[in-house]
């Protein structure tokens, strides 16, 4: 994402420079009208050949267009032979030019959203845009199309109803494993974006959290010529991409728990000893030792690690008589 200036970006359009804003009906030859509104245009991932008809449509008819960085979209542009006005429209200043793109919806533009790659506000600027055109009564036009999320999901050959989108993982370590803790018996399958930095310390915890058994994929380079789909435990992941090491923007998606298995108490508190002890057994029967089955209980239920090593010594001892 780039950095915009500090003064806001002039949005009134005038005949020389675009087209005005009560003349969104005079689309390029050939493509019907858009009517009024605010168009959330989803943009390729990694292919060109992925950008669906109507988003070239919408994208050539729009009285303007909002990217994220206005140099990536030219490209875009360039290539599909575009000639519709750029605006930016990024994390630093979206608020900053709510009230002028809201006052160009009002008075009947057509103007487009668009993030650098994928459909707009998820994980990219938007989200406040949109709430603020619904708040004031504006039309808010989905184009549905590229989308990270979706197409890991569905390549990942893990359960794809329900599913919970994760985004991406707090950077601190600690706050990190307290996400991942609170996710430990969703049910759901679990989508995450993960940096390659990041790639590696997400395992580890995530290992520690959900489980060393847990079913992941790990879908890398998505539509791009070295696109990957990587599928086995957290624990083979973890040691696969720390021998190799990671390369390439991933999504992280992985297996949602069992039924029956304990969830933390609310706001993190205590939960019961047989409900710690179901989970040990469970982490035990899937051939951790004690040891490794009380520090990943205790992760993934917010619990002390004595007590839960105590437990499951109990456990060994259960199992040796």
């Amino acid at each position: 994402m780039t950095v915009g200036s500090s003064m806001p970006e002039a949005l009134s359009v005038n005949a020389s420079s675009s087209r005005s804003a009560g003349a969104a009906a005079a689309a390029p030859d050939g493509d019907p009208p858009l009517e009024p509104g605010l168009y959330l245009v989803s943009t390729p991932i990694g292919n060109l050949e992925d950008i669906t008809l109507r988003a070239l449509r919408v994208l050539r008819s729009a009285t303007m267009v909002l990217a994220e960085d206005t140099r990536h979209t030219r490209q875009l542009f360039a290539h599909f032979g575009i000639r519709t006005p750029l605006h930016s429209c990024h994390q630093h200043n979206e608020r900053q030019k709510q009230a002028l793109v809201l006052r160009q919806l009002q008075q009947g533009a057509a103007i487009a959203l668009v993030s650098d790659a994928g459909t707009p506000a998820i994980n990219d600027p938007g989200a406040d845009l949109v709430a603020a055109a619904a708040a004031a009564g504006l039309p808010v036009h989905p184009v549905p199309g590229p989308s990270a999320v979706l197409a890991a999901l569905v390549g990942s050959a893990l359960p794809t109803a329900p599913f919970l989108y994760c985004g991406f993982l707090a950077a601190k370590p600690g706050a990190r494993r307290k996400q991942l803790a609170a996710l430990a018996a969703q049910q759901a399958t679990l989508v995450f974006f993960v940096s390659p930095h990041a790639l590696l310390a997400t395992l580890e915890d995530t290992v520690a959290a959900l489980g060393p058994q847990r079913r992941c994929c790990l879908a890398r380079e998505l539509t791009k010529r070295h696109e990957e789909f990587w599928r086995g435990s957290l624990q083979d992941a973890l040691a696969e991409f720390s021998e190799r090491g990671p390369r390439g923007e991933f999504v992280l998606l992985v297996e949602g728990a069992s039924e029956g298995v304990a969830a933390p108490g609310p706001a993190g508190g205590p939960v019961g000893e047989e409900q710690i002890l179901a989970a040990l057994r469970e982490a035990v029967a899937a051939g951790e030792s004690p040891s490794s089955a009380a520090k990943s209980v205790a992760a993934r239920l917010g619990q002390s690690r004595k007590l839960c090593y105590q437990l499951s010594l109990a456990i060994s001892e259960d199992t040796a008589s």
